[in-house]
């Protein structure tokens, strides 16, 4: 086996560093760690030293050691979803800002799996696990992350979840989300104003933490602003561009059109509503209007009015937040939680019912 003392032929080992610079190696160690205050001079000429032989430290052996590695991993269900890649980007961007390696691991959704690349990353020496994606969060899913977040902690590591939901306080990990609840009251508040309150809304999914969220925010809107809600219109089934276009097409197929507008749950739901409606005739906005959810590419392309999330941003702040914490480890707070804002993007999507104005909200 090789490592940092008795590298292969032809590669600069710490003891090289150590000789070049006039420093011990225990100095190199201390300089490349980054972990104590070390004099400038001498950082300077063990970096010097280090540019010179074009040393590269071997970070499975400082792992083996007890170290860290400078590796920063991101566990996303699907690398095909378009939401978790565009997350999966800003933790790759800020890691790599950070001078850390980004590892993309998918789960597939299968909790066993998701345990089993933790595992792994606390083998590696890890500093960082990021968790990516909605879950169905019942008490096995905060036990299983509480277990997750000690575990990673006692090895000098942090767990970071991104757009799922907070943890109990004193559960060492990191949680960055959205305002899934205040982007929905948006985007049917904007529809509300247009004059439309027969809403369809398509992608209940009880149990769903981000699907929850986003219909407790659309009925808030409604009895905010004295619209009683119609079970007839809540229409459940997930998100995504193919379940989009089957709820649209059974419900148009089940009777009349009773709505003005629909409030599809994300981007890819409404794609797939916006083909179900033209094939019976319909058309976006002149004859229904529609929002989505994510602002993700297809929305751009439909002229689709739907509320922004800041993917990148929120993949950003976990990483920045976790390694913070992973260098405060045993001094900093247990649970730290972010909440970054939504914003609606008003496209071309929603067209005024019943002339301008629309209502206004009864309740402050």
């Amino acid at each position: 086996m090789t490592d940092d003392l008795t590298a292969a032929p032809g590669r600069a080992t710490l003891r090289d560093v150590a000789a070049r610079a006039g420093v011990s190696m225990s100095t190199v160690s201390r300089v490349l760690g980054g972990g104590y205050p070390t004099a400038a001079s001498t950082k300077d000429k063990v970096l010097r030293a280090v540019e010179e032989l074009d040393y590269v430290a071997n970070a499975h052996a400082r792992a083996l050691a007890g170290g860290s590695s400078k590796t920063v991993a991101i566990l996303v269900g699907s690398v095909a979803i378009e939401f978790q890649a565009y997350i999966a980007q800003g933790v790759e961007e800020q890691a790599t800002d950070d001078k850390h390696l980004c590892l993309v691991c998918s789960t597939g959704g299968d909790p066993d799996r998701e345990l089993a690349y933790i595992q792994l990353m606390r083998e590696q020496g890890a500093r960082a696990v990021v968790l990516v994606g909605t879950v169905v969060a019942d008490d096995a899913y905060h036990a299983r992350m509480r277990q997750f977040a000690q575990a990673l902690d006692a090895a000098g590591s942090r767990l970071a979840l991104v757009g799922r939901p907070p943890l109990a306080r004193d559960v060492p990990a990191v949680v960055v989300e959205f305002d899934n609840e205040g982007g929905a009251y948006a985007a049917t508040s904007h529809l509300l104003t247009q004059g439309h309150e027969r809403i369809l809304y398509l992608g209940k999914q009880p149990g769903q933490t981000t699907a929850e969220g986003r219909l407790a925010g659309h009925l808030r809107a409604l009895a905010d602003f004295g619209v009683e809600s119609d079970e007839s219109l809540i229409v459940a089934g997930e998100f995504g561009r193919q379940p989009g276009y089957q709820m649209m097409k059974a419900r148009l197929e089940a009777g009349p059109v009773d709505f003005t507008a629909i409030f599809a749950g994300d981007d890819p739901a409404a794609a797939g509503a916006i083909q179900a409606l033209r094939e019976h005739g319909l058309r976006v906005p002149d004859d229904v209007s529609m929002v989505g959810y994510d602002d993700l590419a297809v929305a751009a392309d439909l002229g689709l009015t739907t509320v922004h999330i800041p993917h990148e941003e929120l993949g950003r702040t976990a990483v920045r937040l976790a390694l913070h914490q992973a260098d405060a480890r045993g001094e900093g707070p247990g649970l730290v939680h972010r909440k970054l804002a939504t914003q609606l993007i008003v496209r071309d999507s929603v067209r005024p019912n019943l002339g301008p104005g629309g209502r206004r909200p009864v309740r402050s």
